[in-house]
């Protein structure tokens, strides 16, 4: 089948789960062992490499472009895996309102205690993200 016509809600939406955390640390490992090297090699050249940003239509606060298409049901308001490949190796997942408003969470342990994956933490933010 011709990838022009597969419906784009396929695989766009993955929940976060503590297997994406764990991809997610190994990116961020990956790409610091990589800087580590770039930067011993680079040391005497000035040479700035292509950094890459954030999408403009995917900033926190905005509307869900409906180009990512239709979100299931039964992942609104739950933590997803980021869309945005600039937030790939950054420990953030992204929450979905009914209203396809983004939102963003660090997946750090906020107060120290409560991981992304806490109850306590889920009823926090289900709160915050409702209209």
């Amino acid at each position: 089948m011709d990838p022009w016509f597969w419906p784009s809600e396929s695989n766009s939406f993955r929940r976060f789960t503590p297997e994406s955390l764990a991809a997610i640390e190994e990116r961020i490992a990956k790409k610091k062992k990589q800087q580590g090297k770039v930067n011993r090699e680079n040391k005497d050249q000035g040479v700035e490499a292509d950094k890459l940003t954030p999408q403009l239509d995917l900033k926190t606060c905005k509307k869900l472009p409906s180009l990512y298409g239709d979100l299931p049901v039964e992942l609104i308001g739950e933590p997803l895996e980021d869309l945005d490949p600039y937030y790939s190796d950054h420990k953030t997942f992204m929450v979905i309102s009914k209203r396809r408003t983004i939102f963003r969470f660090t997946a750090t342990p906020a107060l120290c205690i409560f991981g992304p994956f806490n109850p306590v933490r889920k009823v926090a933010i289900k709160i915050l993200i409702h209209s």
